[in-house]
């Protein structure tokens, strides 16, 4: 025996978005089916659509997103502008070293558990590892802090080229940066809370090793340490103390490695 299907449309959704779907029954259950069956499906149907439009909206405030860029490269057009790069006692500060015809990739630095992801982050004094709330960094940590390096060796080191690892093939020397703290540090176990107890010391800490790419031997290894101080427990103050901590360990860094390879040129 063949049945005639009755089927019943309901509209899903609200202004602009529309969902719809379709219940098919025989003609004859559907004589059937009592009325408070059909008003239950109804509210069901009112609660899909509620449902489905949160799904589609959100109230979490978005990230601030803050970049690490090297004060050297802030301060070179001022210093570019001032005159003369020397003093009666030698060349005057900020000056870069004399050139070196040297290539040298950074390899993207190995960063400790904890600190890898593009989070900023707090440590208490019981080492307690926490992350500052809607803050990021640009990129995960290893990217940012390569991409920084890169910066700090192009204004500082005066090589004829310094790039990422993408060309370490290409040039005669890599180095390779491990970060083992990068975080914000608290004196009391308060709540990190926007102008809420004393502001946090930023400490940075960086390892590196420089080779040769031809017979890849190990010329230097490095080390270098960085403190300060947030001016203020607010999330700018801090980011700021980060940015002169982390150009100021990286400044060390290039100071020992352009040693190392302006003693490597001079030896050939």
């Amino acid at each position: 025996m063949t049945h005639r299907i009755c089927r019943t449309r309901f509209t899903l959704g609200r202004a602009g978005t529309a969902a719809s779907f379709a219940v098919a029954l025989p003609s004859r259950i559907t004589a059937a089916v009592p009325s408070v069956v059909v008003s239950l499906l109804l509210a069901q149907a009112m609660t899909l659509s509620a449902c489905t439009g949160s799904l589609f909206k959100s109230k979490a405030t978005p990230p601030t997103i803050y970049v690490l860029s090297s004060a050297a490269d802030a301060a070179a057009p001022a210093a570019a502008g001032a005159g003369a790069g020397t003093t009666a006692g030698g060349p005057a500060p900020g000056t870069p070293a004399a050139p070196l015809p040297v290539d040298l990739a950074v390899l993207k630095p190995r960063v400790r558990i904890g600190l890898e992801s593009d989070r900023i982050a707090i440590l208490y004094p019981d080492r307690h590892l926490d992350y500052f709330a809607d803050a990021r960094w640009s990129g995960p940590l290893g990217d940012v802090l390569q991409d920084l390096a890169v910066q700090v060796f192009h204004a500082r080191a005066n090589l004829r080229t310094v790039s990422g690892d993408s060309s370490v093939f290409a040039s005669a020397y890599w180095l390779e940066i491990e970060v083992t703290d990068f975080q914000a540090e608290y004196a009391s176990a308060a709540p990190a809370t926007a102008s809420a107890g004393a502001a946090p010391t930023v400490r940075v800490h960086l390892l590196a090793r420089m080779g040769n790419s031809g017979d890849r031997g190990i010329m230097g290894r490095y080390e270098a340490t960085a403190q300060q101080k947030a001016t203020e427990n607010r999330l700018t103050a801090i980011v700021d103390a980060y940015a002169r901590a982390a150009d100021m360990a990286l400044a060390d860094m290039v100071t020992q490695a352009t040693d190392t390879l302006r003693k490597s040129s001079e030896a050939r």
